[in-house]
């Protein structure tokens, strides 16, 4: 078995990555806090914000149980922030989608979140673009392998 040894500027990019990520989270958490909603509220009206999403879909996206996003889409109806519809392609199937107020509320939430945009803007535009395509590269989010 052979040990690989990480070099330090890769471990120092890990640590940032590691602390960029956690200060994300921590901000998500307090502005959800604002709107009486856990994060796991927050980030499932996100995703349902930007289009109707079937149930299962959801809980691919958030790498957990089915019925964890039933609890929670049944938390935010109960709020008015989410309705359920059957899918127009296949009635046997529930779609969640967000109501007008839970829209407001998702960009409430996502308007809330300073603590990248302060940083970012202080980059130029070509950076910020350059800092995307590394990111999305190292995502395989381009295609590329």
């Amino acid at each position: 078995m052979s040990s690989r040894r990480t070099d330090p500027l890769t471990l120092e990019v890990v640590d940032l990555i590691g602390t960029v990520v956690a200060r994300y989270h921590e901000e998500y958490e307090q502005a959800a806090a604002q709107h009486s909603l856990t994060g796991a509220q927050a980030r499932v009206l996100g995703l349902l914000a930007l289009e109707p999403t079937p149930m299962r879909r959801i809980a691919r996206s958030l790498r957990c149980e089915p019925s964890n996003v039933t609890g929670i889409v049944d938390r935010l109806e109960a709020r008015g922030l989410v309705e359920r519809r059957p899918d127009p392609a296949d009635r046997r199937v529930k779609i969640a989608a967000a109501t007008d107020e839970g829209r407001a509320t998702a960009r409430r939430l996502r308007d809330a979140l300073d603590f990248a945009r302060e940083p970012l803007a202080a980059l130029s535009e070509e950076e910020r673009t350059s800092l995307r395509d590394l990111l999305r590269r190292m995502l395989r989010e381009d295609g590329g392998s």
